[in-house]
């Protein structure tokens, strides 16, 4: 199980990168030298991006991306709806169908109990909280 999954991880790094400069398009040859984000995924996540109004491009020189919703409005739970889909630790599932089980399963009250908590957890992380907590740096991170 991964909480975050690659493609919610390098958004927010690009959101991230992003989100320092907000007065500037920044080029997606940019984001890929500084963040080592391979291009391919990184072009399909900006195009995600774009598509959900999370950010604008512009084509050619002196073109990029640039955010259109406040940091302060960006939070980690929409990153992760738009990559991940709807957040859950265990759907409960078994061969694609509901698992027989769930209404005597032992450790549902506890997952249910552990999700509940790392979903209020997630809803309360911005943007501009992950910027603020990190003086608005984040490690280079080169060929992933």
């Amino acid at each position: 199980m991964k909480l975050i999954t690659r493609d919610t991880d390098y958004a927010l790094r690009a959101l991230c990168f992003i989100a320092k400069e907000p007065k500037k398009m920044i080029a997606a040859r940019k984001l890929f030298s500084e963040l080592g984000i391979p291009y391919p995924f990184l072009r399909k996540i900006m195009q995600v991006l774009k598509h959900h109004g999370i950010v604008s491009s512009c084509k050619g020189q002196g073109g990029g991306f640039s955010l259109l919703v406040p940091t302060s409005r960006l939070y980690l739970k929409d990153i992760i709806r738009i990559f991940q889909g709807e957040f859950s630790l265990n759907e409960c599932l078994f061969k694609k169908k509901i698992c027989p089980g769930v209404s005597s399963c032992m450790l549902r009250r506890h997952i249910l109990s552990w999700e509940k908590q790392l979903k209020e957890n997630i809803e309360s992380v911005s943007i501009e909280s992950l910027l603020s907590e990190t003086g608005g740096s984040f490690e280079e991170k080169k060929n992933n």
